[in-house]
């Protein structure tokens, strides 16, 4: 037997562990093959990496720019018909401190996430007299909040199914490449396989098959969390005029977004998504550099559905979309537990999968989404304002651009230190450039900030900004 083959009946034998798992867990055959795909390449050795040798940077005249396509607005309006809209519901916000559905935080004026996303729709379908579906892609732990919190809006309902589940990958333990076992919490030996799931979810759920037996061509597929990315008549119409199978918004990247996935051109034309997961530790630098990489991903799409279907077809099923090889530990709060890789991959990346897609750059409005309580604290404050057609633009008394807030991790990290030190909620940053706070600060009732301000607690003690104050200039105290 040579090497090969060797490594094939390794394969085999090992994969069969993970295939009884996650049978007895109730995952689909589609599911299993899809895993069966990336456990191969990573017992191959395949890391996911993608190096400069690979790929180009995208340069600015390469791919159209929104805000000059208003001459497409009617043909998009005419495609509004065959249109969904599809939101990715599956996050909890563990980062932000929170043991429950990400989108069900308040957002703006007492209305959640959610509340916002639903009645942005109705507002929509009243306003253009077009029954715009919307269906969530929820997971285990966000479903039942979900429909609980959804089942006011009735009106909702269109006969699309309103909510699909995604999947889940089984851990890989990274000494010996076998399934985690936990038994203190076996839900730990579980990952989210990343928003790159959802091309099988769509299918193992009958959902892309209802959709298109409705006549619904294009979808619209955003974050829960990001209220900018809202249907845009003239990007759906060079969407739909141009018959493109697959397109991702992108914006320009700024220091903040230097983290963040960028696109770039294969060595075979073709375009590509980069998640710093994905750059090899040398090359971290040049990622970050945004004159290099000029557009960032933001996790907006427009996806073909009759396309979509054609490549699942082509496919058996399982799309190949690029891997990205998280290295974790079993219980990821705790650097103690057996070394593991989660599997994933990212639903943007299958810009390179499909022959023909493309990229749009969008004005930066479209891209708010809230990932820390930093964010959070923006959003609820004067800097932006709710719209008659629940839209969160930016306060039009607003004339300072975007703000940039900074506050200590070690005070401000999860929601309930945020609410605990902004007990009468945000301070007034309508005329605030920045705010960057250190230490162990509290806000009073009707603060204002104003300008370019630093205030420092480097005492001990809490300290505390008295109501009605207005800080116009850096506050150092200890």
């Amino acid at each position: 037997m040579n090497k090969a083959n060797r490594l094939e009946e390794k394969i085999a034998i090992q994969f069969q562990l993970f295939a009884e798992k996650m049978k007895k867990n109730g995952l689909p055959p589609m599911v299993i093959d899809t895993f069966r795909h990336y456990y191969t390449l990573l017992v191959q050795g395949e890391t996911g990496l993608i190096t400069r040798r690979e790929i180009d940077p995208v340069q600015e005249n390469e791919i159209a720019d929104a805000e000059e396509l208003s001459r497409l607005t009617e043909a998009g309006r005419a495609a509004l018909e065959e249109l969904v809209v599809i939101k990715l519901n599956g996050g909890l916000g563990t980062s932000m401190g929170l043991s429950r559905t990400k989108s069900l935080l308040e957002a703006k004026n007492g209305l959640t996430f959610l509340d916002i996303i639903a009645r942005q729709i109705l507002s929509y379908r009243e306003k253009r007299g077009v029954k715009v579906p919307i269906v969530l892609m929820n997971s285990f732990n966000t479903e039942a909040d979900t429909k609980e919190a959804l089942s006011s809006y009735k009106e909702l309902h269109t006969g699309a199914p309103l909510a699909f589940l995604q999947h889940k990958f089984p851990k890989v333990i990274q000494d010996g490449l076998t399934p985690a076992a936990w038994p203190a919490n076996p839900d730990m030996e579980w990952n989210p396989p990343g928003h790159g799931d959802i091309y099988t979810a769509l299918v193992t759920s009958g959902v892309l098959k209802q959709l298109l037996g409705a006549g619904i061509r294009f979808a619209f597929i955003s974050n829960s969390d990001n209220l900018g990315a809202v249907v845009d008549e003239t990007i759906l119409g060079y969407f739909a005029q141009n018959n493109f199978p697959f397109m991702m918004e992108v914006a320009d990247r700024t220091e903040a977004d230097s983290k963040g996935g960028h696109i770039a051109r294969l060595k075979n034309g073709r375009l590509t998504l980069r998640e710093i997961a994905q750059c090899p530790e040398d090359e971290i630098e040049e990622f970050q550099d945004i004159n290099i990489y000029r557009y960032f991903n933001t996790n907006t799409i427009w996806v073909n559905l009759l396309a979509l279907d054609e490549l699942l077809d082509a496919h058996h099923n399982v799309i190949h979309l690029p891997m990205i090889r998280n290295p974790k530990t079993v219980d990821p709060r705790d650097e103690s537990t057996p070394r593991v890789y989660q599997v994933e991959t990212a639903m943007g990346s299958a810009i390179s999968v499909f022959d023909g897609a493309t990229a749009i750059r969008v004005p930066r409005t479209r891209f708010a989404p809230v990932k820390k309580c930093h964010d959070l604290l923006a959003l609820w404050s004067d800097c932006y304002v709710l719209t008659d057609d629940y839209f969160v633009i930016q306060n039009p008394k607003r004339r300072l651009g975007t703000i940039v807030l900074s506050l200590n991790s070690k005070y401000y990290k999860k929601i309930d230190q945020l609410t605990t030190r902004f007990p009468h909620g945000p301070p007034s940053l309508l005329e605030c450039v920045s705010l960057e706070v250190e230490g162990d600060v509290v806000f009073g009732k009707g603060v204002a900030i104003k300008g370019k301000v630093v205030i420092a607690n480097r005492s001990d003690s809490q300290v505390t900004i008295a109501d009605k104050n207005v800080v116009d200039k850096n506050l150092i105290f200890g």
